[in-house]
């Protein structure tokens, strides 16, 4: 560590001489703007280059940040460098200089401390504290997001491994990145076992601490949306990812091909984070509906929606979820009154004047017969088993629909709410659904059987698995 500012004070004009060159190198060998403009080949080759350059920044950025934090210690006080120049911390100093996030800043000083030479106390200087990753990262062979995955990850095991093993881990994960070519998320997986093996103790440890951190938190509501914070234990992120996995697929809706059969095909426009989305909602319900989930009052939960009964009739206005401060859109209070069912309620003055039974409500005997009959969501294409649908009337029941299985038919909650909006189109033929497709995937308009693109159970006589 060197505080003097003299040499610094010569050199500054030759060092932003120096860089300023740099910069102007770069602009003319390729400009940002003309990288669109570059073929296939040139375009592989310039974006090997470029990181090989952004390597080289990015560990003299990590360096200055580290150097930063080391002339910035609690210690000195008012004399700390990042004190002296009107900044509260060093991640403070870094990032007006930058203009980068402190966060940012942070994360860049820990690097730079972990692959830069320490002061000692006698005044000397030691090796850096990762020198097999800080020699990688100084001649650009180590990119920044791998270098901090190996030093974070073999930081948290360092008092607690054999010297020999950790320098060994720290060489294999480097020759890894470097001679084998890993990514970053690779090289974090080899982290991983690496610290298993460095630390064996260690795993329970982290369960307990786990444990004790584990959490799902309601954040609150940001364009229209609730948001949550999950922090899970890794075997619940892992039965969640299953679940979520065996219905979501990146072919979730069909195309019609000759004759009546269906095939899925790539036309589903959601993102995956909406589709895995849809299929958590599926879930949920799922789980609401089951025999074993926890009841309330003798009954299973139930989710409260009250909307006004003119607004529910004209199809306008909101309606309005218990434990939920924001209104829910119309389109949500339907596909609600049509899952489950409608209670009429009368309050005047302030008093219930009249409770009605509940109507509309599908029994469990009746959601059984349908979901055996759909065997999943009648859209074709779409992967939500019958368990995890919604049942919906074909015909309306404010239109005179009954509420029975002849009029019922399984729906996943994606498919649901955009039945009326989406282009699809259900009807009863014979007491048997059939589904028309929107004009742009079938012009011809013709209503097919839900059975045709669904799997009989047997194939000229023998048993045929369903995946």
């Amino acid at each position: 560590m060197n505080s003097s500012n003299a040499p610094v004070a010569a050199s500054t004009a030759a060092l932003s001489d120096v860089f300023d060159a740099l910069c102007s190198a770069v602009d003319d060998a390729l400009p940002a703007t003309d990288v669109h403009g570059l073929g296939d080949e040139v375009l592989l080759t310039a974006t090997r280059a470029v990181e090989t350059l952004g390597r080289k920044v990015d560990a003299l950025r990590a360096h200055c940040a580290g150097e930063i934090l080391e002339r910035s210690p609690k210690g000195l006080g008012a004399e700390r460098l990042s004190a002296r120049n009107g900044c509260r911390t060093p991640a403070e100093l870094t990032a007006w200089l930058t203009g980068v996030s402190e966060a940012t800043a942070t994360r860049r000083a820990a690097l730079g401390q972990a692959v830069t030479v320490r002061g000692s106390l006698t005044g000397g200087l030691l090796p850096p504290k990762f020198p097999t990753v800080a020699q990688a990262v100084a001649t650009g062979d180590l990119g920044e997001d791998a270098a901090r995955i190996i030093v974070s990850t073999l930081t948290g095991v360092e008092h607690r491994a054999d010297p020999e093993d950790w320098a060994a881990a720290e060489a294999d994960l480097v020759a890894s990145a470097v001679e084998g070519g890993f990514t970053a998320d690779q090289t974090r997986v080899q982290a991983t076992v690496w610290r298993v093996a460095l630390d064996p103790d260690g795993v329970e440890g982290d369960a307990e601490e786990a444990m004790r951190h584990r959490a799902l938190t309601r954040l609150g509501t940001r364009g229209g949306l609730i948001r949550y914070r999950m922090e899970l234990m890794p075997e619940i992120s892992g039965k969640l990812e299953q679940a979520i996995a065996a219905v979501v697929s990146p072919k979730s809706k069909p195309a019609f091909l000759h004759g009546d059969q269906l095939t899925e095909a790539g036309l589903d426009d959601r993102s995956s984070p909406q589709r895995r989305h849809d299929a958590f909602a599926s879930l949920v319900d799922a789980a609401a509906r089951s025999a074993e989930v926890a009841s309330m009052g003798g009954a299973a939960p139930t989710v409260l929606v009250t909307v006004d009964e003119h607004d529910l009739r004209e199809g306008r206005g909101a309606g309005w979820m218990d434990g939920v401060q924001e209104p829910i859109p119309m389109a949500a209070v339907t596909q609600f009154a049509c899952a489950g069912g409608i209670q009429k309620l009368l309050i005047r003055d302030g008093r219930i004047v009249s409770l009605w039974s509940p109507q509309r409500c599908f029994t469990p005997q009746q959601r059984k017969a349908i979901a055996a009959r759909d065997r999943g969501c009648v859209i074709p294409g779409c992967r939500i088993p019958a368990s995890w649908c919604e049942i919906h009337h074909v015909q309306e029941h404010s239109h005179g629909g009954p509420t029975d299985t002849g009029n019922g038919v399984a729906l996943c909650w994606y498919h649901h709410h955009y039945v009326d909006t989406g282009g699809w189109a259900i009807r009863m033929i014979g007491g048997a659904p059939h589904v028309r497709a929107p004009a742009w995937i079938d012009p011809t308009g013709q209503w097919r059987p839900t059975g045709t693109w669904r799997p009989t159970g047997t194939a000229r006589g023998r048993p045929i698995r369903r995946e």
